[in-house]
C-alpha cells in the first residue's frame, strides 16, 4: 500500500471514529433531555414545596441532588450549543431565587441534608448564605453534641451516616475553590473542615465506616460488623457507597490544590477496585453490594453514581481507559435500555431509605417516593460520560 493510501485510510478511520463519538454524545444528550423534560413538565414550578407524606421545601436534599445533575447538564448544553440551556438555567435560577439561595432550615443548620442544595448555589455564583452556613460549621467544631447514630465532638463528628459525605463535602471544597479564586490566603479553611469531617466518618465514628480490607463503606453505626445480611455477609448499601464515591469525585474536581487530594484519590481507587468486583452480569450494581441475594436486581441510583465516578477517573487519567471505558459505556447503554421509559420516566430507582430492604420492590414501573435524586444521579452520570468521550 502506498504512503498516500495509508494516509487516506488513516483519515477515513479517524473521521469514522469522530462521527461515531459525535453520534454517541448526541444519543446520550437526548436521553438526558428526555428524562429531564419529563421531570420539568411534572414540576413546572421549581420553588413549590414537595409533598411525600408531608410538605417539605424544595431545597431538601433529594431536590439538591437533582439540581447537581441539572447544573451539570445545563453546563454541557452551553458548551455544546444546545437549545435547552436557557430553559434549564432559568429553572435552576428560579429554584435558587425561590429559596433566597439559603440552606433548608437556615444558615445555622448543621445537617448535611439541609446544605446539599448549596452545591448548586455556589455553582450559580450565589455564595453568601452558604458561606454563613459553613462558617457556622467552623465555629462549632469544638462544641460537644450528640447527633444521629454516634457521639459528635463538635462539627467534625456531624456526618454520622455516609450519605452526608456527598451532601456536604463538595460544598466545602467548592467554597474553598471560590475563595482561592478571590485571592483569600486562608481559602483552605473550608476544605480542611471537610477533610476533618470526612476523616471522622471514615475512621472514628463507630470505629469508622470504611472497611479498607474490602474497599466498601457501612452506611452508619447500625450496619458496622458484626451486623450482616440475612445470608451472613457484610451489608454494604449500593447507593450509600455511591454517595461516597460521587463525593470523592466532586471534591477532587472542585479543588485540585487541596492538600488532601491524594488521600481522597487513594480511597477513590480502593473503592473502584472493590466496586468492579461487585458489578453483576446484567451491568448493574444491586442494592446490597456484597450479597446479590439480598434484594438483588437492577437498581439505577447506585449504578449511575458508580459509572459517574468511573467516567471521571478515565477522563482524568486515574483509571485505564482500556479497562474502564467499556464498563462505563456498556452500563450506560443498559440503563437507557432497561430504565428509561419512552416518556422520560426512570424505572428501577430505589426509593429513600438506608439499606437494601428499603422501598422494595424496585421495578421498571414503580414510582419511588421521591423521583428527583434518581434523575440527578442519571444526569451526573450522562454528562460525565460525554466529558469522558471529549477528553
Amino acid at each position: 500500500m502506498t504512503k498516500r493510501c495509508l494516509i487516506l485510510v488513516a483519515i477515513s478511520f479517524f473521521a469514522t471514529a469522530a462521527l461515531v463519538a459525535q453520534t454517541k454524545q448526541e444519543d446520550i444528550m437526548r436521553s438526558m433531555e428526555l428524562a429531564n423534560d419529563y421531570f420539568i413538565k411534572k414540576y413546572p414550578d421549581p420553588g413549590k414545596p414537595t409533598f411525600v407524606k408531608k410538605e417539605r421545601p424544595s431545597n431538601l436534599w433529594t431536590r439538591g441532588v437533582y439540581f447537581e445533575g441539572l447544573m451539570a447538564l445545563a453546563e454541557m448544553e452551553r458548551k455544546m450549543g444546545g437549545e435547552k440551556f436557557d430553559e434549564y438555567y432559568k429553572y435552576i435560577y428560579d429554584w435558587g431565587t425561590a429559596h433566597k439561595w439559603t440552606p433548608r432550615n437556615g444558615v445555622k443548620t448543621r445537617d448535611a441534608d439541609d446544605y446539599c442544595c448549596c452545591q448548586t448555589y455556589l455553582d450559580m455564583g450565589h455564595p453568601e448564605q452558604t458561606e454563613k452556613c459553613m462558617d457556622n460549621l467552623l465555629s462549632t467544631r469544638n462544641v460537644p453534641q450528640k447527633q444521629g447514630n454516634g457521639s459528635s465532638s463538635g462539627s467534625f463528628g456531624d456526618w454520622t451516616w455516609i450519605d452526608a459525605i456527598q451532601m456536604g463535602l463538595p460544598v466545602l471544597t467548592k467554597l474553598s475553590a471560590m475563595k482561592q479564586q478571590q485571592g483569600d490566603s486562608d481559602y483552605l479553611r473550608y476544605a480542611e473542615q471537610g477533610w476533618q469531617m470526612y476523616k471522622a466518618s471514615r475512621d472514628s465514628i463507630a470505629g469508622g465506616f470504611f472497611n479498607r480490607k474490602e474497599g466498601l463503606w457501612w452506611r452508619d453505626a447500625s450496619f458496622v460488623a458484626p451486623y450482616t445480611t440475612p445470608n451472613g455477609k457484610n451489608c454494604y448499601w449500593s447507593r450509600g457507597n455511591g454517595w461516597v464515591y460521587a463525593a470523592l469525585v466532586r471534591a477532587m474536581e472542585s479543588l485540585p490544590s487541596d492538600p488532601h487530594h491524594k488521600d481522597y484519590l487513594k480511597d477513590y481507587l480502593l473503592m473502584t477496585k472493590a466496586l468492579v468486583k461487585c458489578q453483576q452480569s446484567d451491568k448493574y450494581w444491586y442494592a446490597s453490594l456484597a450479597d446479590a441475594q439480598d434484594f438483588g436486581g437492577k437498581e439505577l441510583t447506585g449504578t449511575a453514581l458508580f459509572i459517574y465516578g468511573m467516567a471521571w477517573g478515565v477522563r482524568n487519567g486515574y483509571l485505564p481507559a482500556k479497562t474502564y471505558e467499556p464498563i462505563v459505556m456498556s452500563t450506560w447503554d443498559a440503563m437507557v435500555k432497561d430504565c428509561l421509559h419512552s416518556n422520560g420516566f426512570l424505572g428501577y430507582v430505589q426509593g429513600t431509605g438506608k439499606e437494601p430492604k428499603d422501598s422494595q420492590p424496585v421495578t421498571y414501573d414503580k414510582e419511588p417516593d421521591f423521583d428527583d435524586y434518581g434523575l440527578g444521579c442519571f444526569l451526573l452520570c450522562g454528562t460525565e460520560i460525554v466529558r469522558m468521550i471529549n477528553r
